[in-house]
């Protein structure tokens, strides 16, 4: 239970942090006297800096052991944390929050990882449940907690409220399985080709609303970092990108359903404020709503976790894909007394959905390829959420029809998810010899 909590303190940190400042943009624009477009570089800063790292902290994980770079990427947060709190401008908050995110992919890639070296197979869809249960509740508090802290502090207390949080983390990690790593040759140019990709793809999806000139030179630039990535890593037995375990069907369906339903997700995310408000709901009212979505995957994500220690995950994804389908198809769709009903429907789907993938995700690889897998779940997660923002800033130029088209492509990206799963045709069971 110490290595779980470990694991879990640690998620929570990364999830609290990302939400607490959402809050605090509009008071960061004002006390740094920026622009609100130049204090939203902190949220891209974070986000560039995790996407560009989980795929490295995988490798780095398998290299010199998980538990090593787990606890070096939470005590890198922490610093990181201690400098965006006594950040004197905005360039430096900019920079400390770059770094923040390069120790929360460390968290956010190796966390599951450590799980499966923790725990017995049949143990490991409760955990990941478990898991999925404690980010679902650290997304529905923390504006709640950012706000109370801005309350009775000034915005330089959000990050300093990560320390006890921290301090725990690392003294449950202790009880995490030490494991030595594996004799593997760290590649300097392929990290390097890697965050070089990454990182035109967020400056790319940032420019896309205002300058798209410039959006599509970053993204064509971030695709050919790519190409010669690919070319480079081509061959090898454990590149960084896990070619290796993309040619397995299973591990390949189980992370192009998990891009769509995160699509899904951030569509249904951005769309559905808008949506309550062309309803008549004033902000609080609005707030109140929305937070049904990750209370219903909190109740959700453990059982799901625990039927997938028992039941096939195909099936569960399925099932969790279509709920999440049909609640975003009838927020759209339904009339405004309606709309609670189906945001507890999306978030019983998508609680219904994570939990069984992740564990046929993990378990379809090797074990020896765990921080592998962990960094591509995680990549696969945040490039989904990136792909479904993005997708939204271009239907919001439609008018205001758009919240309704938002989410309605949210609900076929989620039934995507759900056919997808079932084209794996794998039982539980299966999957679980590969461990």
């Amino acid at each position: 239970m110490t290595a779980v909590f470990a694991v879990l303190s640690a998620m929570s940190l990364v999830v609290l942090d990302a939400g607490m400042l959402n809050v605090a943009l509009p008071v960061l624009s004002e006390r740094l006297a920026v622009a609100p477009s130049q204090a939203i570089l902190t949220v891209t800063a974070y986000q560039a800096g995790l996407v560009m790292a989980l795929l490295p902290a995988g490798a780095l994980g398998e290299r010199f052991g998980l538990r090593r770079i787990f606890v070096l990427g939470v005590s890198l947060f922490a610093l990181a944390s201690l400098a965006c709190a006594a950040a004197p401008g905005l360039g430096w908050l900019v920079a400390a929050r770059l770094i923040q995110g390069l120790g929360g992919a460390a968290v956010m890639a190796l966390g599951v990882a450590l799980l499966r070296q923790a725990l017995p197979p049949d143990r490991l869809g409760a955990a990941i449940g478990w898991n999925a249960l404690t980010v679902a509740l650290a997304s529905a508090t923390a504006p709640a907690l950012g706000a109370a802290i801005l309350a009775a502090a000034s915005w330089r207390g959000l990050f300093l409220a990560n320390l006890p949080i921290v301090a725990l983390s690392l003294l449950a990690a202790r009880g995490l399985p030490a494991g030595r790593g594996a004799v593997r040759r760290i590649d300097p140019v392929a990290m390097l080709l890697n965050a070089t990709g990454f990182g035109f793809f967020i400056l790319a999806v940032a420019r896309a609303p205002t300058h798209p000139i410039q959006a599509a030179l970053a993204a064509a630039a971030g695709l050919v970092g790519f190409v010669l990535l690919v070319r480079r890593e081509t061959g090898k037995v454990a590149p960084l990108i896990p070619l290796d375990l993309l040619r397995q069907p299973t591990f390949r369906l189980s992370v192009a359903a998990s891009i769509c339903c995160f699509m899904g997700q951030a569509l249904g995310l951005l769309s559905l404020p808008f949506l309550l408000h062309q309803q008549g709901f004033d902000p609080l009212a609005t707030g109140l709503r929305l937070m049904v979505w990750p209370l219903a995957v909190a109740l959700t994500a453990p059982v799901a976790g625990r039927l997938a220690d028992r039941l096939s995950t195909d099936g569960l994804c399925a099932a969790g894909g279509t709920t999440l389908s049909l609640g975003l198809a009838g927020a759209a769709l339904a009339p405004p007394g309606l709309t609670l009903i189906c945001l507890g429907l999306s978030g019983v789907g998508f609680g219904l959905f994570q939990s069984p993938n992740n564990r046929n995700l993990f378990l379809s690889a090797p074990a020896d390829r765990s921080g592998a897998a962990g960094g591509l779940q995680a990549t696969a997660r945040v490039t989904g959420q990136t792909l479904g923002s993005l997708a939204a800033t271009v239907l919001f130029g439609l008018g205001s029809e758009a919240p309704s088209l938002a989410l309605g492509l949210g609900a076929a990206l989620a039934l995507t998810a759900g056919c997808v799963s079932l084209a794996r045709g794998a039982p539980s069971q299966r999957s679980t010899t590969a461990s």
